[in-house]
Protein backbone atom coordinates (compact mmCIF):
# COMPACT_ATOMS: atom_id res chain seq x y z
CA UNK A 1 0.00 0.00 0.00
CA UNK A 2 1.38 3.75 -0.41
CA UNK A 3 1.77 5.88 1.77
CA UNK A 4 -0.79 8.24 0.15
CA UNK A 5 -3.11 5.67 -0.03
CA UNK A 6 -2.27 4.61 3.84
CA UNK A 7 -3.32 8.03 5.11
CA UNK A 8 -6.04 8.64 3.05
CA UNK A 9 -7.84 5.53 4.55
CA UNK A 10 -6.84 5.94 8.79
CA UNK A 11 -6.96 9.80 8.75
CA UNK A 12 -10.49 10.85 9.79
CA UNK A 13 -10.20 14.27 10.97
CA UNK A 14 -11.92 17.47 10.00
CA UNK A 15 -11.04 17.90 5.97
CA UNK A 16 -9.64 14.43 5.81
CA UNK A 17 -10.92 11.78 2.72
CA UNK A 18 -12.32 9.04 4.96
CA UNK A 19 -13.20 12.14 7.66
CA UNK A 20 -15.33 13.38 5.19
CA UNK A 21 -17.01 10.21 4.15
CA UNK A 22 -17.91 9.09 7.34
CA UNK A 23 -19.12 12.25 8.01
CA UNK A 24 -21.84 11.26 5.61
CA UNK A 25 -23.88 8.97 7.75
CA UNK A 26 -25.20 8.88 11.08
CA UNK A 27 -22.74 7.46 14.22
CA UNK A 28 -23.11 6.19 17.25
CA UNK A 29 -21.79 7.99 19.49
CA UNK A 30 -22.85 7.26 23.28
CA UNK A 31 -25.20 4.33 24.96
CA UNK A 32 -28.19 6.53 26.36
CA UNK A 33 -27.66 5.65 29.69
CA UNK A 34 -24.42 7.70 29.37
CA UNK A 35 -26.41 10.79 29.67
CA UNK A 36 -29.18 11.59 32.80
CA UNK A 37 -31.54 14.69 32.48
CA UNK A 38 -29.74 18.08 33.93
CA UNK A 39 -26.67 15.71 34.47
CA UNK A 40 -22.86 16.34 34.10
CA UNK A 41 -21.88 16.66 30.35
CA UNK A 42 -19.72 14.18 29.13
CA UNK A 43 -16.23 14.70 27.20
CA UNK A 44 -16.97 12.80 23.38
CA UNK A 45 -14.12 12.90 21.48
CA UNK A 46 -15.19 11.40 17.79
CA UNK A 47 -13.80 11.71 14.49
CA UNK A 48 -11.06 13.63 15.78
CA UNK A 49 -13.18 16.66 17.40
CA UNK A 50 -13.35 16.91 21.18
CA UNK A 51 -17.55 17.55 21.83
CA UNK A 52 -19.21 17.47 24.96
CA UNK A 53 -22.46 15.93 25.30
CA UNK A 54 -25.26 16.67 27.58
CA UNK A 55 -29.15 15.75 28.08
CA UNK A 56 -31.70 18.75 29.41
CA UNK A 57 -34.09 19.15 31.71
CA UNK A 58 -36.77 17.78 28.80
CA UNK A 59 -34.64 14.87 27.97
CA UNK A 60 -33.33 16.50 24.79
CA UNK A 61 -29.42 15.51 24.01
CA UNK A 62 -27.05 18.07 22.81
CA UNK A 63 -23.65 17.53 20.91
CA UNK A 64 -21.70 20.06 20.49
CA UNK A 65 -18.12 21.59 20.18
CA UNK A 66 -16.93 21.97 23.53
CA UNK A 67 -15.34 25.60 23.52
CA UNK A 68 -17.76 28.20 24.15
CA UNK A 69 -18.23 30.65 21.42
CA UNK A 70 -17.51 33.63 23.53
CA UNK A 71 -14.16 32.73 24.44
CA UNK A 72 -13.32 29.35 24.09
CA UNK A 73 -13.61 28.07 27.85
CA UNK A 74 -14.56 24.53 27.75
CA UNK A 75 -18.31 23.86 28.16
CA UNK A 76 -17.58 20.77 30.17
CA UNK A 77 -17.28 22.73 32.93
CA UNK A 78 -20.80 24.65 32.45
CA UNK A 79 -23.90 23.82 34.85
CA UNK A 80 -26.23 21.73 33.53
CA UNK A 81 -29.79 24.46 33.92
CA UNK A 82 -32.75 23.82 33.19
CA UNK A 83 -33.39 24.39 29.34
CA UNK A 84 -29.40 24.61 28.75
CA UNK A 85 -26.21 24.42 29.46
CA UNK A 86 -24.41 27.87 31.18
CA UNK A 87 -20.54 28.28 30.47
CA UNK A 88 -19.24 29.43 33.93
CA UNK A 89 -17.33 32.26 32.48
CA UNK A 90 -19.40 34.85 31.85
CA UNK A 91 -23.22 33.10 32.29
CA UNK A 92 -24.03 32.38 28.57
CA UNK A 93 -26.08 29.97 27.78
CA UNK A 94 -26.79 27.45 25.08
CA UNK A 95 -29.73 24.80 24.46
CA UNK A 96 -29.25 21.40 23.09
CA UNK A 97 -29.26 22.64 19.80
CA UNK A 98 -26.44 25.05 20.38
CA UNK A 99 -28.39 28.30 19.65
CA UNK A 100 -27.30 31.32 22.61
CA UNK A 101 -30.44 31.70 25.02
CA UNK A 102 -28.84 33.87 27.61
CA UNK A 103 -26.23 36.31 27.37
CA UNK A 104 -26.35 38.04 31.27
CA UNK A 105 -23.00 39.85 31.59
CA UNK A 106 -24.38 41.98 28.71
CA UNK A 107 -26.90 44.90 28.88
CA UNK A 108 -30.10 44.16 27.28
CA UNK A 109 -30.08 46.96 25.00
CA UNK A 110 -26.54 45.34 24.14
CA UNK A 111 -27.78 41.92 23.55
CA UNK A 112 -27.10 39.75 20.43
CA UNK A 113 -27.92 36.00 21.61
CA UNK A 114 -29.74 35.73 18.89
CA UNK A 115 -26.71 36.06 16.71
CA UNK A 116 -24.94 33.37 18.85
CA UNK A 117 -24.79 29.51 17.89
CA UNK A 118 -22.00 27.18 19.40
CA UNK A 119 -21.38 24.10 16.40
CA UNK A 120 -23.97 21.65 17.41
CA UNK A 121 -24.61 18.63 15.37
CA UNK A 122 -28.36 16.99 14.54
CA UNK A 123 -29.02 14.47 17.25
CA UNK A 124 -31.46 11.21 17.32
CA UNK A 125 -32.31 8.54 20.25
CA UNK A 126 -33.03 5.30 19.13
CA UNK A 127 -32.95 1.66 21.15
CA UNK A 128 -30.68 2.58 23.91
CA UNK A 129 -28.01 4.41 21.61
CA UNK A 130 -27.98 7.74 20.76
CA UNK A 131 -26.57 8.85 17.32
CA UNK A 132 -25.37 11.88 15.56
CA UNK A 133 -25.10 13.54 11.96
CA UNK A 134 -21.89 15.31 11.34
CA UNK A 135 -21.96 16.09 8.49
CA UNK A 136 -23.01 19.56 6.39
CA UNK A 137 -26.55 18.43 4.55
CA UNK A 138 -29.37 20.70 6.23
CA UNK A 139 -31.47 18.13 6.48
CA UNK A 140 -30.04 14.95 7.30
CA UNK A 141 -30.23 11.46 5.99
CA UNK A 142 -32.32 8.74 7.13
CA UNK A 143 -30.67 6.26 9.41
CA UNK A 144 -28.63 3.34 8.31
CA UNK A 145 -31.74 -0.05 8.33
CA UNK A 146 -29.22 -2.19 10.26
CA UNK A 147 -31.02 -5.10 11.46
CA UNK A 148 -29.81 -5.36 14.62
CA UNK A 149 -29.78 -1.52 15.53
CA UNK A 150 -33.32 -1.88 14.95
CA UNK A 151 -34.25 -3.84 17.93
CA UNK A 152 -36.26 -2.38 20.78
CA UNK A 153 -33.64 -2.06 23.48
CA UNK A 154 -35.50 -4.73 25.60
CA UNK A 155 -34.19 -7.31 23.12
CA UNK A 156 -31.12 -5.74 22.43
CA UNK A 157 -27.15 -6.31 24.39
CA UNK A 158 -25.14 -3.30 23.86
CA UNK A 159 -21.50 -3.05 24.87
CA UNK A 160 -19.01 -0.38 24.66
CA UNK A 161 -14.88 -1.02 24.67
CA UNK A 162 -12.51 1.31 23.68
CA UNK A 163 -8.97 0.28 21.44
CA UNK A 164 -5.86 1.96 21.41
CA UNK A 165 -5.04 2.36 17.84
CA UNK A 166 -6.68 2.95 14.79
CA UNK A 167 -9.96 2.45 13.40
CA UNK A 168 -9.20 0.22 10.31
CA UNK A 169 -7.14 -1.85 11.91
CA UNK A 170 -9.13 -2.99 14.43
CA UNK A 171 -12.14 -3.38 12.28
CA UNK A 172 -9.59 -5.43 9.70
CA UNK A 173 -9.67 -8.16 13.08
CA UNK A 174 -13.47 -8.37 12.14
CA UNK A 175 -12.92 -9.45 8.25
CA UNK A 176 -9.48 -11.58 9.10
CA UNK A 177 -10.99 -14.94 8.27
CA UNK A 178 -8.13 -17.43 8.93
CA UNK A 179 -6.68 -15.88 12.39
CA UNK A 180 -9.48 -17.67 14.11
CA UNK A 181 -7.83 -20.97 14.28
CA UNK A 182 -4.42 -19.64 15.58
CA UNK A 183 -5.38 -16.86 17.60
CA UNK A 184 -8.49 -18.30 19.25
CA UNK A 185 -8.40 -21.76 18.90
CA UNK A 186 -4.52 -22.85 18.34
CA UNK A 187 -4.54 -25.21 21.11
CA UNK A 188 -7.73 -26.50 20.33
CA UNK A 189 -7.23 -30.52 19.20
CA UNK A 190 -9.39 -31.54 15.94
CA UNK A 191 -9.91 -34.53 17.49
CA UNK A 192 -11.53 -33.27 20.64
CA UNK A 193 -14.32 -31.67 18.00
CA UNK A 194 -17.58 -33.79 17.06
CA UNK A 195 -18.88 -33.52 13.59
CA UNK A 196 -20.91 -31.00 13.00
CA UNK A 197 -19.55 -28.73 15.53
CA UNK A 198 -19.72 -24.63 15.32
CA UNK A 199 -16.12 -25.17 15.71
CA UNK A 200 -15.21 -27.73 13.22
CA UNK A 201 -14.38 -25.14 10.97
CA UNK A 202 -10.82 -24.22 13.27
CA UNK A 203 -9.58 -27.16 11.77
CA UNK A 204 -8.86 -25.77 8.58
CA UNK A 205 -6.12 -23.18 9.39
CA UNK A 206 -5.73 -22.38 5.59
CA UNK A 207 -9.30 -21.88 4.35
CA UNK A 208 -10.88 -21.25 0.71
CA UNK A 209 -12.87 -18.44 0.27
CA UNK A 210 -14.88 -16.05 -2.50
CA UNK A 211 -14.72 -12.26 -1.63
CA UNK A 212 -17.04 -9.55 -3.20
CA UNK A 213 -18.18 -6.43 -3.38
CA UNK A 214 -21.86 -5.92 -1.93
CA UNK A 215 -24.22 -2.98 -1.79
CA UNK A 216 -23.72 -2.52 1.76
CA UNK A 217 -19.60 -2.88 1.60
CA UNK A 218 -17.89 -5.95 1.20
CA UNK A 219 -18.54 -9.55 2.30
CA UNK A 220 -16.56 -12.88 2.29
CA UNK A 221 -17.75 -16.42 1.91
CA UNK A 222 -15.29 -18.98 3.27
CA UNK A 223 -16.15 -22.86 2.70
CA UNK A 224 -14.52 -26.34 3.15
CA UNK A 225 -16.14 -29.81 2.82
CA UNK A 226 -17.60 -31.64 6.07
CA UNK A 227 -16.21 -34.71 7.13
CA UNK A 228 -18.16 -36.68 5.32
CA UNK A 229 -18.10 -34.85 1.85
CA UNK A 230 -21.77 -34.42 1.36
CA UNK A 231 -22.38 -31.35 2.02
CA UNK A 232 -20.27 -27.41 2.24
CA UNK A 233 -20.15 -25.76 5.51
CA UNK A 234 -19.87 -21.83 4.48
CA UNK A 235 -19.68 -18.89 7.30
CA UNK A 236 -20.09 -15.90 5.50
CA UNK A 237 -19.19 -12.31 7.05
CA UNK A 238 -19.56 -8.67 5.75
CA UNK A 239 -18.08 -5.33 5.82
CA UNK A 240 -21.01 -2.45 5.77
CA UNK A 241 -19.80 1.54 5.57
CA UNK A 242 -18.67 2.98 6.89
CA UNK A 243 -17.36 1.34 10.07
CA UNK A 244 -19.77 -1.63 10.49
CA UNK A 245 -19.32 -5.37 10.01
CA UNK A 246 -20.91 -8.94 10.97
CA UNK A 247 -18.87 -11.75 12.33
CA UNK A 248 -20.19 -15.40 11.33
CA UNK A 249 -20.28 -16.42 15.29
CA UNK A 250 -23.17 -18.42 14.93
CA UNK A 251 -26.05 -19.57 12.56
CA UNK A 252 -26.69 -17.78 10.07
CA UNK A 253 -30.81 -17.86 10.37
CA UNK A 254 -30.61 -16.23 13.82
CA UNK A 255 -27.20 -14.62 13.97
CA UNK A 256 -28.37 -10.70 14.18
CA UNK A 257 -25.18 -8.72 15.23
CA UNK A 258 -23.51 -5.52 14.09
CA UNK A 259 -20.12 -4.05 15.51
CA UNK A 260 -19.13 -0.45 14.65
CA UNK A 261 -15.12 0.53 14.67
CA UNK A 262 -15.98 4.21 15.73
CA UNK A 263 -12.92 6.54 15.07
CA UNK A 264 -12.67 8.77 18.01
CA UNK A 265 -9.41 9.82 16.56
CA UNK A 266 -6.45 8.20 14.09
CA UNK A 267 -5.63 6.46 17.28
CA UNK A 268 -8.47 5.68 19.24
CA UNK A 269 -11.69 3.44 18.56
CA UNK A 270 -15.01 2.85 20.05
CA UNK A 271 -15.86 -0.60 19.46
CA UNK A 272 -19.88 -0.82 19.51
CA UNK A 273 -21.52 -4.08 19.79
CA UNK A 274 -25.02 -4.47 18.89
CA UNK A 275 -26.57 -8.05 19.51
CA UNK A 276 -30.04 -9.64 19.29
CA UNK A 277 -30.22 -10.68 23.10
CA UNK A 278 -32.39 -13.81 22.54
CA UNK A 279 -29.81 -14.76 19.34
CA UNK A 280 -29.19 -18.74 20.63
CA UNK A 281 -25.48 -19.34 21.52
CA UNK A 282 -23.47 -22.43 20.59
CA UNK A 283 -22.01 -23.98 23.52
CA UNK A 284 -21.83 -27.11 22.42
CA UNK A 285 -19.64 -29.74 24.60
CA UNK A 286 -16.15 -31.33 22.83
CA UNK A 287 -15.47 -34.65 22.99
CA UNK A 288 -13.29 -33.80 26.04
CA UNK A 289 -16.19 -32.61 27.93
CA UNK A 290 -14.87 -28.49 27.58
CA UNK A 291 -17.35 -26.04 26.25
CA UNK A 292 -15.62 -23.81 23.51
CA UNK A 293 -17.32 -21.19 20.96
CA UNK A 294 -20.22 -19.68 23.71
CA UNK A 295 -20.40 -17.25 25.92
CA UNK A 296 -16.60 -16.12 26.51
CA UNK A 297 -15.96 -13.79 30.29
CA UNK A 298 -16.38 -10.57 29.99
CA UNK A 299 -13.09 -8.13 30.16
CA UNK A 300 -13.17 -6.32 32.99
CA UNK A 301 -13.43 -2.76 32.47
CA UNK A 302 -11.72 0.11 34.77
CA UNK A 303 -13.78 2.92 35.84
CA UNK A 304 -14.99 5.41 33.60
CA UNK A 305 -13.55 9.31 34.03
CA UNK A 306 -14.48 12.36 32.83
CA UNK A 307 -11.12 12.36 30.37
CA UNK A 308 -11.29 12.46 26.58
CA UNK A 309 -10.42 8.82 27.11
CA UNK A 310 -12.34 8.10 29.65
CA UNK A 311 -14.78 5.69 28.84
CA UNK A 312 -15.36 2.03 28.12
CA UNK A 313 -11.37 1.40 28.96
CA UNK A 314 -10.22 -2.61 29.39
CA UNK A 315 -8.26 -2.80 32.69
CA UNK A 316 -5.69 -5.59 30.32
CA UNK A 317 -4.15 -2.84 27.66
CA UNK A 318 -0.12 -2.73 26.92
CA UNK A 319 0.85 -1.57 30.12
CA UNK A 320 0.07 -5.10 31.40
CA UNK A 321 0.50 -7.22 28.39
CA UNK A 322 -3.27 -7.86 28.12
CA UNK A 323 -2.87 -9.92 31.29
CA UNK A 324 -0.84 -12.52 29.06
CA UNK A 325 0.06 -15.88 31.19
CA UNK A 326 2.65 -17.11 29.84
CA UNK A 327 2.47 -20.02 31.65
CA UNK A 328 -0.79 -20.83 29.86
CA UNK A 329 0.89 -20.40 26.58
CA UNK A 330 3.79 -22.75 27.41
CA UNK A 331 1.42 -25.66 28.51
CA UNK A 332 -0.84 -25.66 25.82
CA UNK A 333 -4.01 -24.45 27.70
CA UNK A 334 -4.43 -21.01 25.69
CA UNK A 335 -2.81 -20.63 22.53
CA UNK A 336 -2.31 -16.84 22.64
CA UNK A 337 -2.11 -16.94 26.67
CA UNK A 338 -4.93 -14.07 26.85
CA UNK A 339 -8.00 -15.84 27.73
CA UNK A 340 -10.62 -13.30 26.57
CA UNK A 341 -11.82 -13.80 22.76
CA UNK A 342 -12.17 -10.19 22.52
CA UNK A 343 -9.07 -9.49 24.50
CA UNK A 344 -6.99 -11.27 22.32
CA UNK A 345 -8.03 -9.50 19.08
CA UNK A 346 -7.68 -6.19 21.27
CA UNK A 347 -3.97 -7.40 22.30
CA UNK A 348 -3.12 -7.94 18.71
CA UNK A 349 -4.56 -5.45 16.94
CA UNK A 350 -3.25 -2.78 19.57
CA UNK A 351 0.43 -4.54 19.47
CA UNK A 352 0.60 -3.14 15.69
CA UNK A 353 0.99 0.37 17.26
CA UNK A 354 -1.20 3.10 17.83
CA UNK A 355 -1.63 3.61 13.27
CA UNK A 356 -0.16 0.15 11.53
CA UNK A 357 2.43 1.04 9.14
CA UNK A 358 0.72 -0.57 6.12
CA UNK A 359 3.70 -0.04 3.81
CA UNK A 360 5.94 -3.01 5.81
CA UNK A 361 2.88 -5.43 4.94
CA UNK A 362 2.93 -8.35 3.30
CA UNK A 363 -0.33 -9.52 2.20
CA UNK A 364 -1.22 -12.87 1.15
CA UNK A 365 -4.23 -14.73 -0.59
CA UNK A 366 -5.92 -15.10 3.03
CA UNK A 367 -6.17 -11.22 3.20
CA UNK A 368 -8.02 -11.01 -0.30
CA UNK A 369 -11.14 -9.17 2.44
CA UNK A 370 -8.83 -6.83 3.73
CA UNK A 371 -7.41 -6.10 0.71
CA UNK A 372 -11.24 -5.83 -1.05
CA UNK A 373 -12.62 -3.66 2.24
CA UNK A 374 -9.57 -1.13 1.87
CA UNK A 375 -9.77 -0.09 -2.09
CA UNK A 376 -13.96 -0.31 -1.98
CA UNK A 377 -13.08 2.22 1.01
CA UNK A 378 -10.98 4.47 -0.64
CA UNK A 379 -12.98 4.05 -4.34
CA UNK A 380 -16.00 5.67 -1.95
CA UNK A 381 -13.62 8.31 -0.20
CA UNK A 382 -12.37 9.59 -3.53
CA UNK A 383 -15.14 9.21 -5.54
CA UNK A 384 -17.37 11.64 -2.87
CA UNK A 385 -14.04 14.27 -3.08
CA UNK A 386 -13.91 14.11 -6.48
CA UNK A 387 -16.93 13.94 -8.11
CA UNK A 388 -19.21 14.95 -4.78
CA UNK A 389 -20.61 11.02 -5.25
CA UNK A 390 -22.81 9.78 -2.39
CA UNK A 391 -21.43 6.93 -0.88
CA UNK A 392 -22.91 3.81 -0.72
CA UNK A 393 -26.17 3.38 1.80
CA UNK A 394 -26.50 6.87 2.87
CA UNK A 395 -29.83 8.02 0.99
CA UNK A 396 -30.20 4.13 0.31
CA UNK A 397 -30.13 2.31 3.92
CA UNK A 398 -32.41 -0.37 2.91
CA UNK A 399 -29.52 -1.91 1.25
CA UNK A 400 -28.29 -2.38 4.80
CA UNK A 401 -31.18 -5.13 5.32
CA UNK A 402 -29.91 -8.02 3.47
CA UNK A 403 -26.59 -7.49 4.82
CA UNK A 404 -26.81 -11.31 7.64
CA UNK A 405 -23.54 -13.10 8.96
CA UNK A 406 -22.80 -16.57 10.00
CA UNK A 407 -22.47 -20.56 9.66
CA UNK A 408 -24.69 -23.00 7.36
CA UNK A 409 -24.45 -25.88 5.05
CA UNK A 410 -25.38 -26.69 1.50
CA UNK A 411 -25.43 -29.33 -1.01
CA UNK A 412 -21.87 -28.78 -2.83
CA UNK A 413 -23.60 -28.28 -6.16
CA UNK A 414 -25.22 -25.17 -4.89
CA UNK A 415 -23.56 -21.44 -5.92
CA UNK A 416 -22.31 -19.63 -2.87
CA UNK A 417 -23.98 -16.63 -4.06
CA UNK A 418 -27.41 -18.35 -4.37
CA UNK A 419 -26.85 -20.11 -0.89
CA UNK A 420 -26.75 -16.90 0.72
CA UNK A 421 -29.29 -14.94 -1.22
CA UNK A 422 -31.75 -17.94 0.25
CA UNK A 423 -30.40 -18.06 3.35
CA UNK A 424 -31.19 -13.77 3.52
CA UNK A 425 -34.72 -15.22 2.59
CA UNK A 426 -34.70 -18.44 5.16
CA UNK A 427 -33.39 -15.50 8.57
CA UNK A 428 -35.57 -15.47 11.35
CA UNK A 429 -36.73 -11.71 11.71
CA UNK A 430 -37.11 -10.50 14.76
CA UNK A 431 -38.27 -7.01 13.60
CA UNK A 432 -40.59 -6.60 10.52
CA UNK A 433 -38.45 -5.51 8.06
CA UNK A 434 -40.36 -5.26 4.42
CA UNK A 435 -38.61 -5.67 1.53
CA UNK A 436 -35.54 -7.61 3.27
CA UNK A 437 -35.46 -10.66 1.13
CA UNK A 438 -36.20 -8.94 -1.92
CA UNK A 439 -32.84 -6.32 -1.69
CA UNK A 440 -29.94 -6.63 -3.51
Amino acid sequence: MKKTDSDDLVRVGPGTVMGDLMRQYWIPALMSKELESDGPPVRLLLLGEKLIAFRDSDGKVGIADHRCPHRGASLFLGRNEKGGLRCLYHGWKFDANGRCVEMPNVPPAQDFKDKVKMRAYRVTEMNGLIWVYMGSRRTPPPMPAIEAALLPDTELDITFTQRACNWMQSLEGDIDTSHGGFLHFGCLNPDDIPEGHPLEHTTERAPEYHVRDAAWGTSYSSYRKTRNGQSIYWRCANFMFPFWTQTPQGEFATNVNARAWVPMDDEHTMFVYLRWRKRPGYAVPLKNGKQLGGNTPSAEFLENDTGWLGRWRLKANESNDWLMDRQAQRNGTIFSGIENIHLQDQAVTESMGPITVHELEHLGPSDRMLARTRRRLLQAARALRDAGQTPPGVDNPDVFLSARSGYFLTEPSVHWEAAYDQQVRDAVRPVELPGAADTP
